[in-house]
């Protein structure tokens, strides 16, 4: 390794000594060779002596000129090109080479099959010429693109098309112009041959605005769906949030080399296609949501992230947060509000909160950083999100909606921060946020212990909350936060117990904002049930005593679909822990009757929607178990799991067979009802093939040929691998021969081979790398069969001969070379060591160890590396 990358910290930000108000870019456009030229209206700024220092990597300078002027003071870096004696304003042409054909990292300009497509956030602009690659330079940018006709038909770019034309050698060119300054991390560029799906939408004043969607060649019955959803969304964001779209034209275009899952550059979204293409055939439920969710992302951030920009990259969640909470209650109100909130909520306890106990815990404002692309994180997203929800919950939508209202007339065509944001909340409510501003500094998950008690005679009940967040790799001393923690109270019968203290009714969402508080509730008749932490109202850990008593009357009577779902959770958890323990001592695993009984009961209830009975019947993954410990035992967890699963799957055979048919649909419809009966149907299915070994094939099998879906399809080849079931090896075999050109259905299938509870899942998935339809260019391959082995399989991969560490090393060394991006996002359960024993732990590190010695190690690794070992 050359030199040790530099850590940057928030609190150096300083403005930039010049802004550029204009640039006008024009790309002469080829695979292999591509010139770009750009030309700058430049202001200075900061002092007369000031240099000029414009970012800039793998470039080729072929001119510079200042007001036409052939400019000889400058001096190329590594990483910039620093120009001196600059007058006060000027124009800056800058003429320069790139190679998109050999950019395998996927930033900047680079190759996607037969396009060329630009990934530009966070810092992928250098890439293609010399810039201030800052998100705080706003420019008006306007973008003329030469290409081969025939190769390339299509030539795309930000805003409006304003000018086209014919050249004489067999090439034409498209000029475009977007009118509203921008960062240049939200210029995009498309050339390609593509399939068109086009249609209008008429705003709310009446506008008609284009929409075109641009897939592969082939693919145009596959992109409706997004077609709906992008409709769906832009409906939304006018009814829920009065937000209008601003050009006369909305593009999207699919392609299949992408490092993230979608990117919302200003009027050209340019996404990864697997949040595109969508057919009964080849998606699945998930998919289709999946599709509607990240569409609505991309363009809800039309105003939060691009109308409203980040000022620096340390407040990332400005826009990421913001949006993630928009496109959670875009999800919610156009389906099933419960089953979203518990999908969110899986994701922050199986996911971000082993992020916040990893080497790279930070908070949703992180203040230092090597690589921006390691901060694309759960934590700036997710629980950014979550810190947005819990500013809602305090304010009420009336208020949040006035606080948005004042944030986009403060910021609007501005590069922004986060405090920006809570102030407009605070200025535009009167309600003082100072305390909570702390979520955006502080990381960690905090633990909030209750207690509580019943004083009969005086019918007062009383519920004593703490709160303490551990010490995190990044800091040790924690102060207490503001949490919003709503709590419900019911009677006997179930009936919800009003909450009152001296007369006055109470909020059911308690401001707990000091490391030990009491509340007191009067008129309580008898000991309450309480549901605590009701909708996850923050994204703490919970500790209280339950009783299996408790959960079980929580299961059955709380009014909140959450609240159910998350009893359901507690009494599992409960009997998790204990059979790990009994596990871990060589003791036979056990499940009391009235547990089952419990999960018998949902599936007896008539009146529960099936969404939820699905959620409630799905066991926690082992990512979630792993949660439940401080040093996580990935034998024991896997092992608890599925005899967890066998369980059940014996004790409630009859029940889970009659749902099983009873939930059986004729044609397939993305319909949220129906959708919550194919869940629940595929969840009973799930439980039955870990039963009597015959019945199990047939029923799988049965289901596998029957299906006239994907989901149904799929479903049934999850439950075949995960129960190893005879009919595995044939379904698999026949699964890829019917798909194997089909790279997106592929990744379900590599999905599978590599979660495989088998004993030689390494082998088989060590032979898939060289498989017909896996490539290391491809980041979606890379993350379905690598990432997932890694990720998701977690006895295999921490296998005690370290195996499983050797292969991701062996991943790793190659990836760091051709897309670091990808590299880093893959070593995430690798940097966790200090969660496991000791055996482990020296294998992982020996593993870490191994990389950090590589000559030309990444930034992106490098860092998290370095965390690690720490």
């Amino acid at each position: 390794m050359t030199q040790q990358p530099q850590v940057k910290y928030r609190h150096d930000y300083r403005a930039p000594d010049y802004q550029i108000t204009d640039i006008d870019l024009t790309f002469d456009l080829a695979a292999e060779k591509t010139v770009v030229t750009a030309v700058s209206q430049v202001v200075r700024h900061g002092a007369p002596d000031a240099p000029l220092r414009l970012d800039g990597e793998d470039l080729t300078l072929l001119s510079l000129h200042v007001n036409d002027t052939p400019w000889t003071a400058y001096k190329e870096e590594e990483g910039a090109l620093v120009i001196n004696n600059l007058p006060e304003r000027f124009t800056l042409r800058i003429v320069n080479e790139i190679a998109p054909a050999a950019n395998t990292a996927l930033e900047g300009l680079y190759q996607s099959g037969n396009a060329l497509c630009t990934q530009c956030e966070a810092e992928g602009f250098r890439h293609i010429t010399w810039y201030l690659d800052r998100p705080d330079v706003l420019a008006r940018f306007t973008s003329k693109i030469i290409a081969d006709k025939k190769t390339y038909p299509f030539l795309l770019s930000n805003g409006n098309r304003i000018a086209q034309g014919e050249l004489d050698d067999g090439r034409h060119w498209v000029q475009w112009q977007d009118p509203f300054p921008k960062p240049c991390y939200l210029f995009a560029l498309v050339a390609g041959d593509f399939d068109v799906l086009s249609n209008t939408f008429i705003t709310r004043s009446g506008r008609e605005v284009a929409l075109e969607l641009y897939v592969d060649r082939g693919n145009l019955d596959r992109a409706p769906w997004a077609m709906t959803s992008l409709k769906n969304a832009m409906r939304w964001d006018e009814e829920r949030f009065g937000l209008e779209y601003d050009l006369d034209i909305y593009m999207i275009v699919a392609v299949d080399f992408f490092n993230m899952g979608a990117m919302e550059n200003k009027g050209l979204n340019i996404f990864n296609s697997k949040y595109v293409l969508a057919r009964t055939d080849t998606a699945t439920d998930k998919d289709y949501l999946d599709i509607e969710r990240v569409i609505g992302h991309e363009y809800f951030h039309n105003w939060t992230g691009n109308r409203v920009t980040c000022r620096d990259w340390f407040q990332l969640s400005l826009k990421e947060g913001l949006t993630v909470f928009r496109d959670q209650e875009f999800s919610s109100d156009l389906g099933s509000r419960a089953v979203n909130r518990i999908s969110n909520v899986r994701a922050m306890r199986g996911l971000q909160f082993a992020e916040d106990a990893s080497p790279m815990a930070h908070p949703i404002r992180p203040d230092k950083v090597i690589e921006m692309n390691n901060f694309y994180t759960l934590t700036v997203y997710e629980k950014g999100a979550e810190v947005i929800r819990m500013i809602h919950t305090l304010l009420g939508e009336e208020g949040f909606q006035k606080g948005m209202q004042l944030y986009f007339e403060r910021h609007d065509g501005s590069a922004a921060t986060c405090d920006d944001f809570v102030q407009a909340m605070e200025d535009a409510t009167n309600v003082d946020l100072s305390h909570f501003r702390l979520w955006y500094s502080q990381s960690g998950t905090p633990v909030v212990t209750v207690k509580d008690s019943y004083e009969a005679e005086t019918r007062q009940y009383t519920l004593t909350i703490a709160q303490r967040t551990p010490a995190t790799a990044d800091s040790a001393e924690k102060k207490p936060l503001h949490i919003p923690f709503a709590v419900e109270l019911y009677g006997d019968s179930g009936q919800i117990l009003p909450l009152r203290q001296d007369g006055h009714p109470v909020n059911p969402v308690l401001n707990v904002t000091q490391a030990e508080q009491t509340f007191v509730f009067d008129d309580i008749a008898s000991q309450p049930v309480p549901a605590l932490l009701c909708e996850f109202s923050a994204p703490v850990k919970l500790e209280y005593k339950w009783s299996d008593g408790q959960l079980t009357f929580l299961m059955r009577h709380a009014r909140n679909d959450v609240s159910r779902w998350d009893a359901a959770q507690s009494l599992l958890a409960t009997y998790i822990k204990l059979n790990v323990n009994r596990y871990q001592q060589g003791q036979p695993l056990s499940l009391p009757v009235h547990v089952a009984d419990a999960f018998r009961a949902v599936l007896l209830d008539e009146h529960i929607d099936p969404a939820l009975a699905a959620e409630i019947l799905t066991l926690p993954s082992v990512n979630e178990m792993a949660e439940l410990f401080e040093i996580i035992d990935p034998i024991a967890i896997t092992n608890v799991r599925e005899a967890l699963t066998r369980t059940l799957a014996t004790g409630l055979a009859d029940e889970l067979l009659a749902i099983y048919h009873a939930n059986r649909l004729g044609e397939y419809r993305v319909e949220h009802k129906d959708i919550g009966r194919r869940t629940l149907r595929n969840a009973c299915l799930r439980f039955l093939a870990f039963g009597e070994m015959r019945q199990a094939d047939a029923l799988v099998s049965r289901q596998y040929r029957e299906a006239n879906n994907m989901t149904d399809a799929l479903a049934a080849l999850s439950a075949a691998v995960a129960a190893q079931l005879p009919c595995r090896d044939a379904l698999m075999r026949e699964f890829d021969d019917k798909w194997h050109q089909d790279g997106l259905v592929m990744d379900k299938w590599f999905i599978l081979q590599s979660t495989s509870p088998a004993d030689n899942v390494l082998e088989t998935v060590r032979g898939l790398l060289q498989h017909r339809a896996f490539s290391m260019s491809n980041p979606n391959r890379i993350r379905s069969l690598i990432g997932a082995f890694a990720g998701s399989n977690m006895a295999a991969f921490h296998a005690e001969d370290g195996s499983g560490y050797r292969f991701l090393v062996e991943m790793l060394t190659e990836l760091n070379r051709r897309n670091p991006q990808v590299a880093s996002r893959l070593i995430e359960p690798l940097i966790r060591l200090k969660r496991y024993d000791d055996p482990r732990q020296a294998k992982m590190r020996a593993a870490l160890e191994q990389l950090k010695a590589l000559e030309d190690l990444s930034g992106d690794l490098y860092e998290k590396i370095a965390r690690a070992l720490g």
